[in-house]
């Protein structure tokens, strides 16, 4: 039998870091949801006790370092499953982009293996799972729209936004989410989200009051160190874009788009300038 999951792509519509936590991470305040850009997992049993994962994309890890792995060490250790999975990654969501590709991953391979070994884990449970292989993995195990605490972990649903279409363009750098958020300096942040006018957006779908609520604080950081974001946030705002931001610690930039002759007009125009560049929409339901 072999099982089959989506994978898809996260981004933040507001990200506010509070402070420093004593535990090292940072206390955070975000919004997420998901865009249809989706890695595919395909999941089937072997008869040897092992895992094994292949993709056909030649620049991930296809070891202990892929957390979709970690996720199937992980069940086999904490339910004493003592079966093997072979899972094959369909790769479509770039990588170290801020669209928590690699979060995706695990959380299909997490809600996969318990359907295709019949574990009966309950939702919570699996994301209590994913809390211990990164602070996204909870988020992407409930999919939908969501108000985080802590460190990402904590979530409160929320009712999904105005359906919109969503321009994403990763320039070819890469950004270590450790190394931004070891540089940030909560004291010195200059503003912060209005993340309660966000959350009243969405829940009274005011798409014009969305876009004015966008807000990432950790693009104080990023696009100083990698001008490259910048430009690209700043060349989609002129291209037409309704809003635009960083998501997560970068470096892609979305841009929000109401109508599909102005998304395929950006889609275009980012085209020259960045080579990943992908026109989807949010997932509302």
């Amino acid at each position: 039998m072999k099982i089959y999951e989506k994978a898809p792509a996260k981004i933040n519509l507001s990200l506010d870091v509070l402070h420093r936590r004593a535990d090292s991470y940072h206390e955070v305040k975000m919004i997420m949801t998901m865009v249809d850009l989706a890695d595919r997992l395909e999941l089937k049993e072997i008869p040897s006790d092992t895992i094994i994962i292949s993709s056909q994309a030649g620049y991930i890890p296809l070891d202990e370092k892929n957390l979709a792995f970690q996720a199937a060490q992980l069940i086999k250790e904490r339910y004493e499953v003592h079966k093997g999975v072979y899972m094959h990654l369909d790769k479509k969501i770039p990588v170290a982009a801020g669209l928590a590709g690699g979060s995706s991953d695990a959380a299909a391979a997490l809600r996969g293996l318990n359907r295709l070994w019949k574990l009966n884990i309950s939702n919570q449970e699996l994301m209590e799972l994913g809390a211990e292989l990164g602070s996204d993995v909870p988020f992407c195990v409930a999919g939908g729209t969501a108000l985080a605490h802590g460190r990402g972990e904590q979530l409160i649903p929320l009712p999904a936004p105005p359906a919109t279409w969503v321009i994403l363009a990763k320039p070819a750098v890469h950004v270590s989410t450790a190394e931004i958020y070891g540089k940030l300096r909560v004291d010195q942040i200059v503003n912060h989200p209005n993340t309660g006018n966000m959350v009243d957006a969405i829940e009274r779908q005011d798409y014009d009051q969305l876009c004015g609520s966008l807000g990432n604080v950790l693009e104080e950081i990023t696009m100083p160190l990698y001008p490259e974001v910048r430009r690209i946030k700043d060349l989609m705002l002129k291209l037409g874009a309704d809003g635009a931001l960083m998501s997560g610690s970068g470096p892609t930039v979305f841009g929000l788009v109401s109508r599909e002759t102005k998304a395929k007009r950006i889609y275009n125009g980012l085209r020259g300038f960045c080579k990943e560049v992908y026109a989807v929409r949010l997932l509302t339901t």
